[in-house]
């Protein structure tokens, strides 16, 4: 049976610039279907937790310009899209929706998740939920979750846990540790406790509501000091309100860094957070020479271990390239040197100060 006080909060309200130029301002990669799957990125998302959790507690906190998109792709009443009013990072929208939920429900125990990433075991994830679930509800900390090392990579961040529970699955966490460079990122695996930071938590609503008294009170004092206006006819202009004031701050850096009673959860269940066009291409098929086509209308020579995507009536030749990430749209072609795209960020903001020098 289902927890009534169990929650989950989807974060929906990315651009994905990573994935320029198919994933844009307009339409961005959490609502695309980037693995051919008949199913967003959301949607699988969506999912993956009703089988946990009631579906009228899971609520999608995504910006104004997607409601459409979020209501057209899952169904769910508008009351379950939270709207932030302006683009603030993750701690503001979850501190208003903690705070929201918590004004109905005191038990409140609240999931947290991207809305964009990728679980390749399903099962094992919903055990790990359950472990996660139990130790947020027995222990009164903030649960996280660790996904071992398979390369020393430096797009994610880390955590650091105490190995003084040798085999258990959950771990204190020591530390979260930034991105770090190649030669930090190989020690970390030599180490041995350093499991990258899934962007995944549970905790009580009380909990995370006393974390954010402690580490961030001027988030505090915005939303939760006063809940008088959360679940009437003027939350929304509140919401304007006090997105306005507060500043622009991540969960991680708000709250996680700095609280001590955090226990990380070293799951099994298989994840990959797509952050980048070379982690969908690990999951996609290969020819012979390493490459991966979107359709059959592409030919490469004298190519490997190039990405393409085209659209599917247009016929491509490539020649002499290896290693590249190429992404044709109607009105946009991207062709990226694999080892040059957490570059690609940079790229995109050179390309738009050119464009505002230019008038």
């Amino acid at each position: 049976m289902k927890d009534k006080s169990l929650y989950c909060l989807i974060m929906a309200g990315g651009v994905g610039s990573r994935f320029w130029p198919l994933s844009t301002e307009t339409n961005p990669k959490q609502f695309q279907d980037f693995l051919g799957t008949g199913k967003s990125l959301l949607q699988m998302t969506f999912n993956r937790f009703v089988e946990s959790v009631p579906v009228e507690n899971i609520f999608i906190l995504t910006n104004e310009a997607y409601v459409t998109q979020v209501v057209a792709q899952l169904g769910v009443p508008r009351a379950q899209i939270i709207c932030e009013p302006e683009r603030k990072n993750t701690a503001p929208c979850i501190a208003f929706a903690t705070a929201k939920i918590l004004q109905k429900d005191q038990e409140a125990v609240m999931i947290v998740t991207p809305s964009d990433h990728l679980i390749t075991n399903e099962s094992q994830f919903n055990k790990d939920l359950s472990l996660g679930v139990k130790y947020a509800v027995d222990t009164s900390s903030l649960i996280t979750f660790g996904i071992e090392p398979h390369r020393p990579d430096t797009g994610y961040g880390y955590i650091e846990f105490n190995t003084s529970k040798v085999n258990e699955r959950t771990q204190k966490v020591l530390q979260f540790r930034e991105k770090p460079d190649l030669k930090t990122a190989e020690s970390f695996l030599k180490q041995g406790n350093f499991y990258w930071n899934s962007g995944m938590f549970i905790w009580k609503g009380e909990v995370v509501e006393k974390s954010f008294k402690k580490h961030a009170p001027s988030l505090y004092q915005i939303f939760f000091e006063d809940d008088a206006a959360y679940n009437k006819p003027d939350e929304t202009q509140f919401m304007k309100r006090a997105f306005t004031s507060c500043d622009s701050v991540s969960i991680d850096y708000a709250i996680m860094e700095k609280e001590e009673q955090v226990i990380v959860v070293l799951s099994k269940f298989g994840w990959s957070d797509l952050g980048t066009w070379g982690s969908v291409k690990t999951l996609t098929e290969k020819d012979s020479n390493d490459n991966s086509l979107n359709h059959d209308n592409i030919h490469l020579f004298d190519s490997t271990s190039c990405f393409v995507i085209a659209e599917k009536e247009k016929e491509v030749l490539i020649d002499g390239l290896n290693d590249f990430i190429i992404i044709d749209t109607k009105d946009k072609l991207m062709i990226l040197k694999e080892e040059n795209e957490q570059r690609l960020k940079e790229y995109l903001s050179e390309i738009k100060n050119k464009k505002l020098k230019n008038g």
